[in-house]
């Protein structure tokens, strides 16, 4: 008797929701065999293709992402040859042994051969990040008056700097956050008051008109938020105030948490991870405009570097760059678009 799935007790999943532990029927007729542990593969536009398992035989199984799988439950590791049986609907007659040992040898056969690369097992679910408490909340103040009012009186103490009066008119005419371009008019207003005008208090009480916001899926949007809470993160950092600046950090990943499907879940925690790693920090552009001389070219492409450099300060840094060395090209930027 050969114990294929349709002979033992199995169900289909998706390939997806595998995980390190299952145990999958590889092609043909051989007993189920264990993951040991998972690789993903992406195409050349960087979505995930192919998924390869390293199995507790040595092989490996190759599958598409979309396809459904069948898989066992197994046995314990110490059952030697009786683990792809765990599952059998009838009991084994008493030539079984030979039987898995023939049918093992054509899934073998069947199964890319070894030898393989193992890869560490890679986490069940990405880390959810759950958003800040209602304590955690109220560390945030609420505005003194209308959004208006906020960001009048913000630039009031700038007067004759035409940039931040440009955008105050603007926004004083009313602010609308389901708006796109003033959610934008925010931001900037609160980038030029803490990092040209140096005036954090007033760029913190603007930023926090956005801070609030909560993600509605809108990336275009959120872009306009994010950047607001990166730069909150970075001011509350810099004035001592580190539990405040969690709380923003906090809502700045609380998107990355909404993803209900597991396996899209992962492997957007994969894309984010890599653009936290190879984050794009403008090195071309700079160099072009100081080649050219365009002074004001360089500092605008410098202005975007340090707009990143906070973006991945306010993630805990990544793999590549660590916080002590982003505090210290922070300060770099900071001094260079200044100047």
């Amino acid at each position: 008797m050969t114990h294929s799935p349709a002979t033992q007790q199995y169900r289909e999943k998706q390939a997806g929701d595998l995980r390190p532990g299952d145990f999958v029927f590889p092609p043909g007729d051989g007993p189920a065999q264990e993951i040991v542990s998972i690789d993903v593969e992406n195409d050349d536009y960087g979505v995930a293709a192919l998924l390869r398992l390293a199995m507790d035989d040595g092989g490996t199984v190759r599958i598409a992402v979309g396809s459904s799988v069948p898989v066992g439950d197994g046995a314990p590791a110490d059952s030697g040859a009786d683990a792809g049986d765990a599952g059998t609907a009838d009991s084994p007659g008493p030539d079984s042994g030979t039987t898995d040992s023939s049918t093992s040898s054509e899934a073998d056969a069947d199964a890319p051969a070894g030898p393989a690369v193992v890869v560490p097992p890679r986490p069940e679910t990405p880390p959810a990040y759950t958003g800040p408490s209602a304590e955690e909340l109220a560390l945030i103040p609420e505005p003194e008056g209308t959004p208006e009012a906020v960001v009048s009186a913000a630039a009031a103490n700038h007067k004759g700097k035409n940039g931040v009066q440009v955008l105050a008119d603007r926004l004083a005419k009313g602010i609308n956050t389901k708006s796109g371009s003033c959610l934008r008019d925010l931001s900037n207003l609160a980038f030029d008051l803490c990092i040209v005008l140096r005036d954090p208090d007033h760029a913190l009480e603007v930023a926090d008109l956005l801070n609030v916001l909560p993600f509605d899926g809108n990336l275009d949007r959120w872009a306009s938020i994010e950047r607001a809470l990166a730069l909150s993160s970075f001011i509350c950092r810099e004035a001592g105030q580190p539990e405040r600046a969690a709380v923003y950090e906090k809502l700045l990943r609380a998107p990355e948490s909404q993803e209900e499907d597991p396996f899209k879940a992962r492997i957007n925690a994969r894309v984010r991870q890599r653009s936290l790693n190879e984050p794009n920090l403008y090195d071309k552009e700079i160099f072009r405009a100081i080649d050219n001389g365009n002074h004001e070219a360089e500092r605008e492409w410098r202005f975007l570097r340090l707009e990143a450099l906070m973006f991945l300060r306010a993630h805990g840094g990544s793999k590549t760059i660590g916080e002590d060395e982003l505090a210290r090209r922070i300060a770099n930027e900071l001094e260079s678009v200044r100047a």
